[in-house]
């Protein structure tokens, strides 16, 4: 009997000892508060490497993208903008038709007065947006950016599209953000052309599957848009008059985060016209033609 007993004493013991044995490991095993912190601080970094790598990458790309700004002379002439203060740079490069050409070539300048060379607007809005931090001596040692160029493409003697890359440089902000505007002009009637003078009215739903077919496919393939999404159905009809033409495709632009991360540099989805031939207004007026 004292035999027995002695065995099941022993028994629990060691099964008792197995158990704190376990618990210790699971104590030295379960990773500390700071070393998770620690570890996200890394990604955080490294993240914000990839994104400044990927900016000048974007940069570059935009800046040496093929256009017909030469092939337009002596219809368009290049003119600049800059303005520099304590707190802000204002660096802006547009596009201006010479209204001796055609006269109605005036309606597109005065848009661009109007949308971007209104510069006590754009001063106003970034005071205010100093005025929102609190932390003055930041706002001393930061000036805000706003950089504006351009694209523009000559279709044919009656279109020219213009694509408007914006590069906003906020205080406080780790990096600049990048906008897109696009504009398409009728240089005959001296018209801007939307969604509705290209497509079919209605179709918003069917272009959008074709674009977000694309998107999927860019997306299966990897590279730099495996963390990319389709566009949603508000985001589309946001950005519907956001492209720009040329002879063989329609260029979608979206601003940071819409398709996709702004660290991965991806701002366009290019659609073959021959994809479009179901979503295409059939009139005379329309310059795409297949």
């Amino acid at each position: 009997m004292r035999h027995y007993i002695w065995l099941c004493t022993l028994f629990i013991l060691l099964i008792g000892c197995k158990n704190d044995t376990k618990k210790e490991q699971e104590i030295i095993e379960t990773p500390s508060e700071t070393t998770l912190t620690d570890t996200l601080t890394i990604i955080d970094a490294d993240r914000d490497l990839e994104t400044q790598q990927r900016i000048e990458i974007i940069r570059k790309e935009l800046k040496d993208k093929p256009d017909e700004r030469l092939q337009l002379d002596p219809l368009l002439d290049d003119k600049d903008y800059y303005k520099e203060t304590d707190f802000y740079v204002i660096d802006f490069n547009y596009p201006y038709l010479n209204e001796n050409r055609k006269p109605t070539n005036v309606n597109f300048n005065t848009y661009i007065a109007k949308k971007y060379l209104n510069i006590k607007e754009v001063e106003a809005q970034i005071l205010e947006d100093k005025e929102l931090l609190c932390d003055t001596l930041r706002i001393r040692q930061i000036r805000e950016k706003r950089i504006v160029n351009y694209k523009i493409y000559h279709v044919n003697e009656q279109l020219i599209s213009v694509l408007f890359y914006k590069e906003n440089y906020y205080s406080g902000a780790m990096h600049p953000a990048y906008t897109f505007d696009c504009l398409n002009f009728d240089l005959d009637r001296g018209i801007f052309m939307n969604y509705e003078d290209f497509f079919v009215e209605g179709s918003e739903e069917e272009l959008r599957g074709i674009l977000n077919e694309l998107i999927s496919s860019k997306i299966k393939s990897g590279d730099l848009f495996y963390e990319c999404w389709e566009v949603t159905q508000d985001d589309f009809f946001r950005y519907k008059n956001n492209f720009v033409v040329n002879d063989d495709s329609v260029e979608y632009y979206f601003e940071d985060c819409i398709v996709c991360p702004a660290y991965t540099g991806e701002y366009s989805i290019q659609i073959p016209l021959y994809k479009l031939l179901p979503v295409l207004r059939r009139y005379n007026l329309n310059p795409l033609k297949v």
